[in-house]
């Protein structure tokens, strides 16, 4: 019996059990996953890891886990809930007084005849970067299909090794769920000038190869050569077990600002979980999903709020980040696409920093290679902090601007 089980050993999964600790939870801990391996970082394996395998990827060492009584159990999947117990792949039956689910994401297949040849990859787990880091090795031809982070980075690190490699977006410019056009553009040009080929607004229609891959056919007849080809289309939370167990589900498993499902009982944190937008920008709240550490951490930590009869609502400015080659990537705050784009004047070569806005309000900013001008951004959004468009195209450094203004 535990008293805390969190299935899923992702960050999230993690984080919660930590937190739940440092507020004091002292029951049993425990954290199931279905990987053998250690919990472990994600966002290095399309970067460090896939460059050289010996990057460090826990998120705690051993004698942490053992130093705050978390049991891990590795290796072994849970197929059902039950209102007090799970049940995992090997028939095991572990009882809870609190479940919490951090099952995470998966990535999303291409529905195309040719997917499933080997040479044809995805990456989300340790074993997809092991699998691929060996085939880049001798793969002088790689076509990565989603101008995604997942894809944008794996393109880059490909590039770096040697690789000639082509990028196909379905959509009209890259990363079009995440950035407004003028920093698709401004990536999309630090990419090009790497070598790597990027295509927009192109749908691949299969996948070629009789033993293994050998190309990707496009809709207009073109046929890419491919001795590898990486799939980044995205991800898909992984809620079959909450679906199975009667909880509410819609894109994720849906959750209060509590981190609570539908049950009253139960917790789901990381990318797993639908919530409200935690973001303090004006206007109702969105439900969404959000695919980040900072949101595994965070949200998190406020859950443990909840386990520990404290509940604290989850708030705070969603933030991400990408390394792509000469382009590391922040956002701070949620856009959308109908938001208006201020391009600041750049401080330096290779920069560039877009805020956004929405009725003339800050919502959030899209900052390349310009980190101060990231964390000024941030500051500004979480206090509210007033900056006009008029302003924020005013040259000199953001922090500066702000400071002058309040």
């Amino acid at each position: 019996m535990s008293g805390l089980l969190i299935v899923g050993a992702s960050q999230a999964g993690v984080q919660l059990a930590c937190s739940a600790r440092e507020l004091g939870w002292d029951r049993p801990v425990t954290i199931i996953g279905a990987e053998p391996h250690p919990p472990y970082a994600r966002p290095s394996l399309s970067k460090a890891f896939l460059k050289s395998n010996a990057a460090s990827l826990e998120l705690r060492s051993a004698e942490f886990y053992a130093e705050h009584d978390i049991e891990l159990v590795l290796g072994d999947a849970v197929t059902e809930l039950r209102s007090d117990a799970v049940i995992t792949a090997s028939g095991r039956r572990i009882g809870f007084e609190r479940l919490a689910l951090a099952t995470g994401s998966r990535p999303r297949r291409l529905p195309i005849d040719g997917a499933e040849l080997p040479g044809v990859h995805v990456l989300r787990g340790l074993d997809d970067a092991q699998a691929l880091r060996a085939e880049l090795e001798r793969a002088p031809e790689v076509v990565v299909i989603g101008g995604g982070f997942v894809g944008l980075e794996v393109a880059g690190t490909a590039a770096a090794l040697g690789c000639r490699v082509v990028v196909l977006e379905a959509g009209p410019a890259l990363m079009g769920r995440a950035v407004g056009s003028a920093t698709a553009e401004f990536v999309r040009r630090a990419h090009e000038r790497t070598g790597i080929e990027v295509r927009t607004g192109v749908l691949p229609q299969r996948i070629v190869g009789d033993d293994r891959v050998a190309g990707v056919d496009l809709a207009d007849g073109t046929r890419l050569r491919a001795s590898l080809v990486v799939v980044g289309v995205g991800v898909e939370p992984v809620d079959e077990l909450a679906r199975g167990a009667g909880l509410k589900c819609d894109n994720g498993v849906v959750v209060d600002e509590f981190s609570v499902t539908s049950d009253g009982r139960t917790l789901a944190v990381g990318d797993c979980a639908n919530l409200p937008d935690p973001s303090p920008v004006p206007g109702p709240s969105p439900r969404l999903r959000l695919e980040s550490v900072d949101n595994a951490v965070e949200q998190a930590r406020a859950a443990a709020t909840t386990l520990v009869g404290d509940p604290r609502p989850y708030r705070g400015v969603p933030w991400f980040w990408s390394e792509q080659p000469s382009a590391k990537l922040q956002i701070a705050g949620l856009a959308a696409t109908s938001d208006d784009e201020v391009v600041r004047p750049a401080l330096r070569e290779g920069q560039q920093t877009v805020l956004r806005y929405r009725d003339g309000v800050l919502v959030a900013a899209e900052c390349v290679n310009a980190p101060a001008e990231f964390l000024a951004a941030r500051r500004a959004i979480a206090g509210g902090t007033p900056l006009s468009a008029d302003t924020a195209r005013l040259p000199g450094k953001l922090k500066d601007l702000l400071v002058a203004r309040t």
